[in-house]
């Protein structure tokens, strides 16, 4: 088959937000001791925030006494959140200490009184959150764990994308729409036949390591530079780049990931990891780094127009492999999910060939 129909929202019977599993939600620099922060995450009120002893915690941002937002309270040197409307602490786990307002006689357990909270992972400088099917469960695996030596974020860029998840992710994992999108005077790209070898992965697949065709690359490397490019569920790409430079080798990983908001809007966050003593190649990200997300930003904007109508989508071979791929491997983890049966990836292995 040449061409598919394009999946629309809900269309597969696949939820919006995939759950059992982990989503970036912020970087460890931007969260102080003492300090926490509202942000809808897949359509979600969540507490973000930091205990005085240096704790993340993530927690529904609703009290469950009268409704009000416990990110407009504070952290209390006793590690407890205070809500501002009556004062009740909750501790990281979501459970209640205190209801000032209960005296003698009054039989209230107050340990017994919970807000949801979420599993917070925090590693290689961000913090990532489990949303769970079942807010009772442990997480079953663990947040991606970025391929680099202590690893810590050199350079980021984050934009918000007005478009669902899904768009969001197959734009950003598109291997023919550089030349069109990115195209300037000073960065002109001529389409040319590439062919890519794919393997699936745990929860996704992998374009095997290769020599890259662009020769912005070279900073990284010289002749002997390769790159190797994953995607996993429910949104996160990596890609590894690997190089010598000065008779040593350096690994350079750049992390994507594509945050649902809400059904409507994505956070799509760009990080980059590398040694320190490469730190002169942060001005090539600053200058870069925010006109290519911002074109992949306003191509998205564009589309809205397009599908305010609603219309019949398709996906061809081989250039929309990877996003055939990303909808099959998110009907088949939400049917994992429903059904409690074991996760089978969908992915075969193959090469896929497209001009761009």
């Amino acid at each position: 088959m040449s061409a598919e129909p394009a999946m629309q929202p809900g269309a597969d019977d696949a939820p919006i937000f995939l759950r059992d599993l982990w989503y970036m939600a912020a970087l460890s620099n931007t969260v102080a001791k003492g300090a926490m922060r509202r942000q809808m995450l897949l359509g979600e009120p969540v507490l973000i925030g930091r205990m005085r002893d240096g704790r993340a915690f993530a927690l529904r941002d609703i009290c469950p006494h009268r409704g009000v937002p416990l990110s407009a309270g504070r952290v209390l040197p006793e590690n407890t959140v205070e809500c501002p409307y009556h004062g009740w602490r909750f501790k990281a786990d979501g459970g209640c200490t205190l209801i000032p307002s209960l005296v003698d006689g009054q039989d209230i357990d107050a340990t017994k009184i919970r807000v949801r909270a979420y599993p917070v992972r925090e590693q290689d400088g961000l913090i990532w959150v489990y949303f769970a099917a079942n807010e009772h469960e442990e997480p079953k695996t663990e947040p991606p764990r970025v391929p680099v030596p202590n690893a810590k974020p050199r350079w980021v860029e984050s934009q918000t994308f007005t478009c669902g998840i899904d768009h969001a992710v197959i734009g950003l994992m598109d291997p023919a729409h550089a030349p069109y999108v990115h195209g300037r005077w000073w960065w002109r790209v001529s389409p040319r036949e590439k062919a890519k070898h794919y393997e699936p992965s745990a929860n996704g697949f992998v374009m095997t390591r290769h020599a890259p065709s662009k020769t912005a690359y070279k900073i990284i490397g010289g002749a002997d530079v390769s790159t190797e490019i994953t995607f996993e569920l429910p949104s996160t790409r990596f890609e590894n780049i690997r190089g010598t430079i000065f008779g040593r080798q350096v690994d350079v990983s750049g992390l994507t990931v594509c945050t649902p908001i809400d059904a409507n809007n994505t956070q799509v966050t760009q990080i980059f990891f590398w040694p320190a003593w490469l730190g002169f190649l942060k001005p090539f990200f600053m200058i870069l780094g925010p006109t290519f997300l911002a074109d992949d930003r306003r191509i998205v904007e564009l589309q809205k127009q397009g599908l305010a109508f609603n219309p019949t989508l398709m996906l061809i071979q081989d250039s929309d492999m990877p996003a055939m791929w990303y909808h099959r491997l998110k009907k088949a983890w939400a049917e994992s999910a429903q059904n409690g049966t074991p996760f089978v990836n969908p992915v075969k292995e193959r090469t896929l060939r497209w001009r761009s």
